[in-house]
């Protein structure tokens, strides 16, 4: 299986938090009209879904390779923080058979705020078609649990793997999750996440490494692998 199955609403989500997959004229509509009118509105009518769905694979099976490059995931229990629709993880465990674990919002705003601010909490994320988009992939629910954060009771369980691109420490501040991380971090835990704020969290954690940067953006973020907190 070397692709996904997208439909229609998995699709708008993805365009909604991954404007990149866009088309140069999706773009310039989105900017002329705003993120939030785009994305519940107009996009149900422009939206070339094979596009989307060949770009999105490209994209997450580029983030699972490089992740592949530094992490073993063989016999490892994952935990995705803000995975979006799940395709980076949906690949993982068609490559290792994870289990994984999702903890989520669930409501999109209308207010729509992309990069690093303390006091930004948006979200931009449906459980609904999370978890279609996942089944509809062929990935049995017995290997997958989603935690509505803002609801739910969240697991408590040790993971080997906490992967959190473009979420934890950008749309939210790391210090929000630090207590809940520690509590489900071993010794060995691998952290993966991007920052801004790199050369900060060698104070927080013994090991720190950068796996990619990000250079191409106004932000110019790195994205590091963490393990054992201080």
């Amino acid at each position: 299986m070397s692709k996904f199955n997208l439909e229609s609403e998995a699709a708008r989500l993805i365009i909604l938090q991954r404007i990149e997959l866009a088309t140069p004229f999706l773009k310039k509509i989105r900017k002329l009209f705003g993120r939030y009118i785009f994305s519940n509105y107009i996009s149900k009518f422009f939206l070339d879904i094979k596009s989307i769905e060949k770009k999105y694979y490209s994209l997450m099976n580029s983030e699972c390779e490089l992740l592949e490059n530094h992490i073993t995931f063989k016999n490892k229990k994952i935990l995705s923080i803000g995975g979006g629709l799940g395709g980076l993880e949906l690949l993982i465990n068609r490559k290792f058979n994870c289990p994984l674990s999702f903890i989520e919002k669930n409501y999109i705003s209308k207010k729509v705020k992309y990069g690093w601010d303390n006091d930004n909490s948006e979200a931009y994320n449906d459980l609904k078609i999370l978890k279609n988009f996942l089944l509809n992939n062929h990935l049995n629910e017995e290997k997958f649990k989603i935690y509505d954060c803002d609801k739910d009771n969240l697991p408590e369980e040790k993971f080997d793997i906490i992967v959190s691109l473009y979420s934890l420490d950008y749309h939210y501040d790391f210090n929000i999750y630090s207590e809940y991380l520690k509590k489900v971090c071993h010794k060995e835990t691998i952290l993966v996440f991007d920052t801004i704020k790199a050369d900060l969290y060698k104070k927080v954690f013994n090991k720190v490494q950068i796996i990619k940067k990000d250079e191409q953006t106004v932000h110019k973020s790195k994205r590091i692998m963490c393990s054992n907190f201080i």
